[in-house]
């Protein structure tokens, strides 16, 4: 097979080449980060011979020890391998502009939608967001805490969420890596293979730096300048930052920043979410629907521009700054505990979220329940597209409402 011979593989090309593969993955990558890199492997591993399995699983490995979204930043790893930073950016906007501009699309045309039929329609959005966040949840749970001491940390942070609001998401990921430190310390005996990018440690340290001056310093520059765009790209690029396990943590982190705020209706960001659960491409995506129907301005396209760019930032800094550093920071076990307590934390911060204010906002009858209940088992149990689920969801909470 093509994949195991090294003289076979194909690690440079042309950023033209970039933009089309990933154009192509970003028009049909259905069923969120995990699906999404089943599909990067077949197109671009099996397929196009990109690089071999052994460099794909490391490079996945990195990317799922960061904060960030997964998916988007094994794409861009995968662009920048192939053709350089030109390449790298080719593929982040290949990949992401379909789904952004379908969302932006439905944010403008929210307004067409206050009607009967229309409202049905953007409940139905709301309990789909119940039944995909119960879903990951579920899966996130058997994953990242399949022992006693990781649920234990799970469970924790679900208490300090639930009874520190805002700042208890912050507080429950840090306390959780501390508590992996101490309690987490088995070994991983799993193997990876090794990976080599072309860039350098200086260039590495200068995105390091960059994201940790942007993280500390936009705060102070935002709340002097009194500028609403500094504050939005402050907001999401924080979001951004702290988005560990998956691309579904930020829900929580946005609702805290955006709906807390006052800046989107807590009605209007559910919907929104649900609507993200059937397009293709990454779920942060949802940044530029937000961006779309902030008040106050910037909205609109500026507004979807500032969110998008701002949320995806913070994890392409931390990856291109940590990749020539990688080899030696994988095998440090204290690394490893720490992300094993962090990763269970974040199941308890978004199991807090599924609660307040999914739940709370969304799931108002019987009916309502047996619907969310009956997305949720089509998800977990049948496993049906998630596309599929939302237009099932949708088309009955419509029906009813007409009848």
């Amino acid at each position: 097979m093509a994949t195991e011979d090294q003289t076979a593989l194909r690690p440079h090309g042309s950023a033209s080449e970039v933009l089309w593969a990933f154009l192509k993955l970003g028009l049909t990558s259905f069923g969120g980060p995990v699906a999404h890199l089943g599909y990067f492997r077949d197109e671009l591993v099996i397929r196009r011979t990109w690089l071999d399995e052994k460099s794909y699983a490391d490079l996945v490995a990195l990317c799922q020890f960061l904060p960030g979204p997964a998916s988007s930043q094994v794409g861009f790893a995968l662009g920048l391998m192939r053709g350089g930073p030109i390449g790298a950016l080719a593929a982040w906007t290949a990949f992401t502009l379909p789904s952004a501009i379908i969302l932006v699309l439905f944010a403008m045309a929210a307004t067409a939608l206050d009607n009967p039929v229309g409202q049905g329609l953007l409940h139905g959005l709301k309990l789909v967001a119940v039944a995909v966040v119960g879903q990951a949840v579920w899966g996130m749970a058997k994953t990242l805490t399949p022992d006693r001491t990781r649920s234990g940390i799970a469970l924790a942070a679900v208490v300090a969420v639930t009874f520190t609001g805002v700042f208890g998401q912050l507080i429950a990921i840090i306390v959780g890596a501390l508590a992996g430190l101490v309690l987490c310390r088995e070994p991983d005996r799993k193997t990876m293979g090794e990976l080599s990018f072309r860039v350098s440690r200086t260039t590495g340290a200068v995105c390091l730096v960059t994201f940790a001056a942007l993280l500390i310093l936009l705060p102070i520059i935002a709340a002097s300048s009194g500028s609403q765009s500094l504050n939005l790209f402050d907001a999401f690029y924080r979001s951004g930052s702290l988005v560990f396990g998956g691309g579904h943590v930020v829900l929580p982190l946005l609702q805290a920043e955006v709906v807390h705020l006052g800046w989107v209706p807590e009605n209007t960001f559910l919907a929104g979410y649900g609507v993200a659960q059937a397009v293709p491409g990454p779920l942060f995506t949802f940044a530029a629907y937000l961006g779309a129907v902030m008040d106050p301005a910037p909205s609109g396209l500026i507004g979807a521009m500032i969110c998008l760019v701002a949320i995806f930032l913070p994890g392409f800094l931390l990856l291109v700054g940590v990749l020539p550093f990688w080899g030696a920071l994988k095998r440090l076990p204290l690394a490893q505990a720490a992300m094993r307590g962090a990763n269970a934390a974040v199941v308890g911060v978004l199991g807090a979220a599924l609660y307040n204010p999914v739940w709370t906002s969304s799931v108002l009858t019987p009916v309502d329940f047996a619907i969310a209940l009956s997305g949720f088992l089509l998800l977990v149990v049948w496993r049906t597209s998630p596309w599929i689920v939302v237009v099932l969801m949708a088309a009955v909470t419509v029906l009813l409402q007409m009848l």
